[in-house]
Parts: C-alpha cells; sequence; structure tokens
C-alpha cells in the first residue's frame, strides 16, 4: 500500500490549545509532555513557542531527552525509582521532584557528588494515596530538605500536589485536598524553606477551579484536546486513518471475523482496514464502533483483531485503496477518540497514548511565528511531514 495506517497530528491545534490554557487560566503553564506527549511525538517547541513557561514529564529519561534535543526551559521529572540516575539529572539542570526522605536524600546525595545544587519540588499527598508524601511524613521531610539546603546540596524551588477528584467541578474533595495543599505550603514555610512556586492544579482543575491554580498550571490532556471535566472547548489534534485493503460482496448471513459473532443481516460489501488492537484499536469496542469512509459512519463488524478490523460499508460502492478514518477531530463528522473511549469503555487518554510504533507519523508544522500573541486566531499549515 503507497499510504500506510497513519497518524496526522495537528500541531497548530496544539499550539492554539496552549494559547487558550494560558488566556483562561492566567497562570504561567507547565506543558505536562509525558508518555511522548500523550502519543502526540514531539511537541516542546511547539508548546514553548506558544506561551508555555516550563515543561513536565514523568521519568528523568524523558527530561533528559529534552534537553538532548536542545530545549534550554526548566524540566521538571517527577516520578521516578529511587535509583534513579539523578547526578545526571543534575548535571542537565533538570528540577526533580522528592516524594519522600528516600529520594531526597537520594537527590541531595548525587548533588553533592557532582558539586552542584539540586533544583527541588516537594511533592505532599493530598488525598489519592498515589505518589508524593504522605501527611504525615510531611514534617520530616521539610526539616531534612532544609537542612539539606543549607549544606548546599538542594534548593526547594517549589511545592506540588496532584488532585484525585477535579474532573469533577463540584466535587467537595476538590475543596478537601486544596486546603491540605495550602496547609502543607505554610508548613514549608514555617520550616525555612521558600519555595516560589506551588502548583496543584492539572487541567481539569486549571479549567475550571479558579482556587486550585496557584503560581502555574500543569496542563497535559488538555494541550492535547482532552478536557475531562467538560468544563472547556479544547481542539483534538490527532487523525488516525488507513487504506482500505480488500472489498468484498456477501450475501445475507455472512459470519465475520473470529467466532463469526457478527452475521450480516443483508447482502453488503465488507472492506478491510488494516489496523488493530496491535495498534491501539481497542478490542472492547468490537460491536460498537464505526469508522468514516466517504464522509459517512459505517459500522465496524465482528471482532476486531490484532492487525485489521472489518468494515459493513452497505451500497457505498467502495474500492480498495480508499481510506476510512478511524477516529480525529469530528469536525467532518468522523468518530472520536473519545467516541472510541466510550466504546471500549475507557477514557480518551489511553485512545491517544496507545497508538502503536507501526501507524506512521506525520505532522500537520506550525512555528512559533504564528503564535497568536496578540490573541488573535491563527491558521495552521496543511502540509503534513512525516516524522
Amino acid at each position: 500500500m503507497d499510504v500506510p495506517p497513519r497518524l496526522v497530528i495537528d500541531d497548530g491545534a496544539i499550539a492554539r490549545n496552549v494559547e487558550s490554557i494560558i488566556r483562561a487560566t492566567g497562570t504561567p503553564l507547565m506543558a505536562v509532555l509525558k508518555a511522548d506527549a500523550f502519543g502526540h511525538g514531539p511537541q516542546a517547541d511547539v508548546v514553548l513557542g506558544a506561551g508555555a513557561s516550563s515543561i513536565g514529564v514523568t521519568t528523568i529519561e524523558e527530561a533528559l531527552a529534552l534537553r538532548s534535543s536542545a530545549v534550554r526551559a526548566p524540566v521538571l521529572s517527577w516520578l521516578n525509582p529511587v535509583d534513579a540516575d539523578w547526578a545526571e539529572a543534575v548535571r542537565s539542570g533538570v528540577d526533580l521532584a522528592a516524594p519522600g526522605l528516600s529520594h531526597l536524600f537520594a537527590i541531595a546525595g548525587a548533588a553533592l557528588a557532582v558539586g552542584l545544587t539540586a533544583r527541588v519540588h516537594l511533592h505532599l499527598d493530598v488525598g489519592m494515596s498515589r505518589d508524593g508524601a504522605a501527611p504525615d511524613d510531611w514534617r520530616t521531610l521539610m526539616h531534612f530538605a532544609r537542612a539539606w539546603e543549607e549544606r548546599g546540596a538542594i534548593r526547594v524551588i517549589g511545592v506540588m500536589a496532584h488532585l484525585s477528584s477535579a474532573q469533577d467541578p463540584a466535587d467537595e474533595e476538590t475543596t478537601v485536598e486544596r486546603m491540605r495543599f495550602v496547609n502543607g505550603c505554610r508548613m514549608a514555610v514555617r520550616a525555612g524553606l521558600r519555595p516560589g512556586v506551588r502548583h496543584l492544579a492539572a487541567t481539569s482543575a486549571a479549567l475550571s477551579r479558579p482556587d486550585t491554580r496557584f503560581d502555574l498550571t500543569r496542563v497535559g490532556a488538555g494541550l492535547f484536546g482532552i478536557d475531562p471535566s467538560g468544563h472547556t472547548v479544547l481542539e483534538h489534534a490527532m487523525t488516525l486513518d488507513a487504506p482500505i485493503v480488500s472489498v468484498r460482496d456477501v450475501k445475507a448471513g455472512t459470519g465475520v471475523g473470529y467466532g463469526l459473532s457478527h452475521r450480516t443481516d443483508r447482502d453488503t460489501r465488507l472492506a478491510l482496514v488494516p489496523v488493530g488492537y496491535g495498534d491501539g484499536v481497542p478490542r472492547a469496542a468490537s460491536h460498537r464502533a464505526s469508522v468514516s469512509v466517504r464522509g459517512a459512519r459505517r459500522p465496524v463488524v465482528g471482532v476486531i483483531s490484532m492487525d485489521q478490523l472489518v468494515v459493513d460499508v452497505g451500497d457505498l460502492g467502495v474500492a480498495e485503496g480508499e481510506r476510512a478514518v478511524v477516529f480525529g477531530p469530528g469536525a467532518h463528522g468522523e468518530p472520536t477518540a473519545g467516541e472510541w473511549a466510550g466504546w471500549a469503555g475507557t477514557i480518551e487518554h489511553e485512545i491517544v497514548t496507545g497508538i502503536g510504533p507501526r501507524v506512521h507519523r506525520e505532522h500537520v508544522p506550525w512555528h512559533a511565528e504564528d503564535a497568536d500573541v496578540a490573541g488573535a486566531s491563527t491558521t495552521a499549515p496543511v502540509a503534513a511531514v512525516a516524522r
């Protein structure tokens, strides 16, 4: 096939989301580019050019990759094992989260070994029982952080936490967790620390709860058009399409796919599309999903296989070589990643981060000179380039 299954990523949509989020929140933006920018590939230049002031990732490896690509903006890494390569992170000027004493001591020891001062964000668990220091450990963590500051090993530049229930702006749990965060920040100051950056809100809270914004907001999913709270309309940036590799006319009652779990209810035409769960198209969406062919929604029939799915195209007269849009922004009636998430019983984040490496990537480019610095809308170029 001349053009294989491909994922087209509109960098301009991401840039416009950055601009919209900064206008909506009125705070500096940490653009979270973990997991290959939620599956959207290299985006550091785009988000920084559009106005983000810093970048957040989970692992040191992700942070070092950004440094290797000449990113000089602040980069925070917040999820690492205690034996991570702290020394290289400190040498590269990567900000590091300390969620407990073992991590703090490891970071400080590495900083002393390389003769530099590590920039640290103390991470407080305000309710998720996940990452971050448990409330009972917070006072001790601050005590030792101050001690390491006095030795010149670290400088505490931030305090961070993460909300558990911000997808519902009315959930009172957010109010409770916000107060825990405020108290944690006050305790840090009383311990002699001077963190200049307090950050709590991710996408949902940043867009729907102004009281959680503090000194910056950490936005990941929102950069790519996903607002779990449903509070803000953002632009989706991904389109997944694939060629039709074969068609066949079948009689009513013809079985389709493994287990013959679908039988046609009329004489019809079936089209074979070469993407499946091995490429990130969820098998759980079988018998519910649809794709767009010639601008019309047509049902996916039978069980989605590892490498392929079958579409009932009816009387459209579709031929080999035409393309099916699996999902896209929805502007032309095609299914969206959100719809696929609903069909599969999951969240949109899982759909966009799950597209596999066999799928060819192309970008619709955007450049910093296109930035909406005056608040006017921008138009992205239309040519796609491969990466």
